[in-house]
């Protein structure tokens, strides 16, 4: 029995990179291409209709970026993947769109090769990062965070909570988070989703917004 196609989406607002992409990819055996869309909205309405396993997403676009795109993919449809592919690498687009959800990264420098395996392992629920956006990552994240004194945690939060609203904001996936802390992703949704309820988000982009803007404590883990 022959294996299902990877079901892919491209958004990019550049019609030749939009349709170089489409051409690339269906050339590449086990992906099927559902559509292209020159727009945030574009791509929403595209995964509306077709439900596909993984977007390809550029992130500067009219009408909807590719940001806000992503996290209300995310939101909106859950089981449905996102990996960006960008010209920019720098540390806004990175963390804007990791809180956004998206479950890989590459530059517009990435070949055939390492967008077909950036998109399978997005589907597979792994992160794939182009190389000096993994450098960047790391260098953040190695970077001293002011923190709140324990006691001091904003609304009510546990010590535990903060930290995984921060690695939120570092764009980490519930599976990374629980694979970090020995724990099941169940009992990190249960610290996500009281986390969630003492701070009022609603969902990801907003709790790494939150983790941001209130400096919490970098993870001891």
């Amino acid at each position: 029995m022959n294996e299902r196609p990877l079901r892919v989406l491209v958004a990019d607002d550049q019609a030749l990179v939009r349709e170089g992409l489409t051409a690339l990819l269906e050339l590449t055996d086990g992906i099927e291409v559902l559509g292209a869309a020159a727009d945030g909205e574009q791509a929403l309405a595209l995964v509306a209709d077709h439900r596909p396993d993984v977007v390809l997403m550029d992130l500067r676009m009219p009408v909807l970026d590719g940001i806000t795109a992503t996290a209300r993919i995310r939101a909106e449809f859950p089981e449905v993947a996102v990996v960006v592919l960008t010209t920019y690498a720098d540390d806004e687009s990175i963390t804007g769109a990791l809180a956004a959800g998206a479950r890989g990264y590459l530059t517009k420098d990435a070949g055939r090769a390492e967008i077909n395996l950036a998109l399978r392992a997005a589907a597979a629920g792994h992160a794939m990062f182009d190389p000096a956006v993994a450098a960047r990552l790391s260098e953040a994240m190695s970077r001293p965070v002011p923190a709140p004194p324990r006691d001091r945690l904003p609304d009510g939060l546990t010590q535990r909570e903060a930290e995984v609203l921060a690695q939120i904001a570092a764009g980490r996936t519930n599976a990374e988070i629980a694979a970090a802390l020995f724990v099941t992703e169940s009992t990190v949704k249960t610290h996500i989703n009281n986390a969630f309820a003492k701070i009022g988000a609603r969902n990801r982009t907003e709790a790494a917004t939150y983790a941001t803007r209130h400096s919490l404590p970098k993870p001891t883990w």
